[in-house]
């Protein structure tokens, strides 16, 4: 009776699905590491990229349009304005950052004239 039991203790149903789990990731993820990292996978991959790019073109096409014209109808700014702002902001920080350092370069111009102004000759 005590083999019995013994047997009953040891029979854990969690330890065999856990094994069971482990051999199947493992077939898994050996048989999807292949498959993904073949020649055929990838070229059926850029096949599905442009057929689905091929699509959707001209229906996003439609909705820039019709975003484009609700935009000018609510008297906003369209997508391509923001981005010229964006630009031209960017070029009178660059501007600006440059009349700083050149101005810094004045001073220190300057400072150096007061300073040998301000020695008095031998």
């Amino acid at each position: 009776m005590s083999d019995q039991n013994k047997d009953q203790a040891d029979f854990d149903p969690l330890a065999m699905w856990k094994e069971w789990q482990t051999a199947s990731l493992s077939t898994w993820s050996k048989i999807m590491s292949e498959t993904v990292s073949s020649e055929d996978f990838a070229q059926s991959m850029g096949q599905s990229l442009d057929d689905y790019l091929e699509t959707t073109t001209p229906v996003r096409q439609q909705v820039e349009k019709a975003i484009e014209q609700y935009l000018q109808q609510m008297n906003m700014p369209s997508r391509q304005e923001v981005i010229s702002i964006a630009e031209r902001l960017t070029q009178l920080e660059l501007r600006i950052d440059d009349m700083d350092a050149k101005m810094d370069d004045m001073l220190d111009l300057l400072k150096a004239i007061q300073t040998k102004l301000d020695k008095p000759e031998s």
